[in-house]
């Protein structure tokens, strides 16, 4: 199996603040946050991104997301959470190996992801729309 950063942190042989842990995944916080309380939900195995990752893995994940979402919303009364996930280094993605960050958000902490918004020329959207189309 291929170490990562992830894999060093998961078996301990990088410390972290754990949050949380089962076979399929853990928990720690972030040691570069958006906002404080910031943390990281990471495969156990190192997948490369969401394609790599088994649907059932994938979506234990975000359950434990969910959990998470809760438990900031409680301990940190955060009034929401971005659940974001980098996929593949053109998204911003650093470490090859499937995390999702989820981040506590307040009205007040002045924080933005920054995004540039694209505009479609007229009928660009319907003819992206047929390419891109499931099913």
């Amino acid at each position: 199996m291929e170490e990562t950063l992830f894999t060093k942190i998961r078996d301990g042989k990088i410390p972290s603040v754990k949050l949380y842990e089962d076979n399929e995944c853990f928990v720690i916080m972030d040691i570069n946050p958006v906002v404080k309380g910031h943390c990281l939900v990471i495969a156990a195995r190192p997948y490369k991104n969401i394609g790599s990752c088994p649907l059932s893995t994938l979506n234990h994940m975000m359950e434990i997301c969910k959990k998470m979402d809760a438990k900031l919303r409680e301990a940190l009364h955060c009034d929401g959470t971005n659940i974001l996930v980098n996929n593949d280094p053109a998204s911003g993605q650093e470490v090859p190996h499937l995390h999702i960050h989820v981040i506590p958000r307040y009205l007040t902490d002045g924080r933005t992801f920054g995004f540039v918004h694209d505009k479609y020329e007229e009928g660009e959207m319907v003819k992206l729309g047929e390419i891109i189309k499931l099913g």
